[in-house]
């Protein structure tokens, strides 16, 4: 089996995968990091050989670079997917493909050109009981979909502000700035996986409380959800939250039918629920059934043992696997730049009441040039320029000066409660 060599951009994040890529025989040759302490944690981690940059421009020169995984912040891969694919270096992408449209056109633009595959990192859909419902679903027992539901929930504690800190420790960090559509792979890939749908009009209404004044959520984002209502290209709905924070915490996943759906439910263990219609039972089988699914795989031991579901250890096999038979990845720019599109253009929709916005076809030239200049985005950009447009459905009127006046009151009293 081919060594893939590959370097990682971003180690907060792309530390967790050192195993992963090991495991899948890959070898990391190259980090970077802006944090050298990062950097050196890897080098105890996976041996002096391996090394560190802490630009850039010099890493992505890495004599043998064969492949690149992003782990910077958020919204920021684009230009550096753009950068690898233009160098013939496969890319795969943790987080979201691109922070505006402008940027998805140019990234599929660059990877048609490129000799090199991209791969969104998403691993949700890898997950045992996505897993099994996609197996479900591709034995034609529920017959069409014609509407299925993704939430991706998580909740957390307004007054862990020391937790909180460490998320977002400024006030313009860009989780401060994230609209709740945004962060859409988690509740809308795995749909899209399952199903094979292709979203082709959004609309979205928001789920709006304000955090207690005393939080550092409180600084910008003050929806708690977004609910985007998807029109696909087979004439399914999907319906999806992006990063929500309702009820409790927990991913849930429902395919619906025309003979009967099937759902995971969250218990000790995730378990599958599949439900057929009494008339249109298949022969042999139970009209209910709720079970653990039990899906056989040549590396059960490892995906086992790896992060969210096992779906870290699937997404770079399959990444991986890619690579070394010269294949397309499912979850390809086209998937990557599509979810990255319903992302921003149902924000768009929340933000004007619930206007319906057509999904670009990044397939088609004529859809790049309506979205190639279209730099509208919620966050600072790299080059210090600011927010155009807004982040939450009630348009926050409090300006940047006073977020940060905010903060640091909060985090005065986090210093005084320390000393006493």
């Amino acid at each position: 089996m081919k060594t893939v060599k590959m370097g990682i951009f971003g180690l907060g994040r792309g530390s967790y995968f050192y195993d992963n890529i090991m495991l899948n025989n890959g070898e990391v040759v190259a980090v970077c990091d802006k944090d050298e302490s990062r950097i050196e944690e890897a080098k105890k981690l996976l041996g002096k050989s391996v090394k560190g940059y802490t630009d850039f421009d010099s890493f992505i020169e890495h004599e043998g670079l064969e492949a690149v995984m992003l782990c910077n912040y958020f919204h920021e891969h684009a230009p550096y997917a753009i950068r690898a694919l233009e160098k013939n270096i496969h890319v795969l992408s943790e987080c979201t493909s691109n922070g505006t449209m402008a940027e998805g056109v140019a990234l599929v633009r660059a990877a048609e050109k490129s000799k090199a595959y991209y791969m969104i990192s998403e691993n949700y859909p890898f997950m045992k009981f996505n897993r099994e419902m996609k197996r479900i679903h591709d034995g034609g027992t529920l017959g069409k979909i014609m509407y299925a539901t993704g939430e991706y929930n998580h909740p957390v504690d307004p007054y862990d502000n020391e937790t909180l800190l460490g998320l977002m420790p400024y006030a313009t960090h860009w989780r401060n700035m994230l609209p709740r559509t945004y962060y859409i792979t988690h509740s809308l890939a795995p749909l899209m996986y399952i199903t094979g749908a292709t979203p082709r009009r959004v609309t979205a209404m928001p789920v709006y409380l304000p955090y207690p004044k005393d939080s550092l959520m409180t600084v910008r984002v003050q929806d708690r959800a977004a609910i985007v209502n998807i029109l696909n290209d087979d004439d399914s709905v999907f319906t999806v939250t992006g990063c929500a924070a309702f009820g409790a915490h927990g991913n849930y996943y429902r395919i619906c039918g025309e003979r009967g759906q099937v759902q995971n439910v969250l218990d000790k263990d995730v378990k599958i629920l599949l439900r057929y219609n009494k008339w249109e039972t298949p022969e042999n089988t139970e009209r209910y059934n709720l079970y653990v699914p039990d899906i056989k795989d040549k590396d059960d031991t490892l995906i086992e043992k790896a992060g969210h579901g096992g779906g870290d250890f699937i997404v770079i096999r399959e990444f991986f696997d890619c690579i070394r038979e010269n294949k397309r990845p499912i979850m390809d720019e086209y998937f990557a730049t599509t979810m990255a599109s319903v992302a921003m253009l149902s924000h768009r929709s929340m933000l004007e009441g619930g206007m319906p916005y057509d999904i670009p076809d990044f397939h088609k030239e004529e859809d790049r040039v309506k979205y190639e200049n279209d730099t509208l985005s919620p966050f600072f950009g790299i080059d210090g320029s600011e927010p155009t447009i807004a982040c939450e459905s009630h348009k926050n009127p409090r300006s940047y000066e006073e977020s940060e006046e905010i903060y640091a009151k909060i985090v005065e009293g986090m210093k005084k409660t320390e000393n006493k």
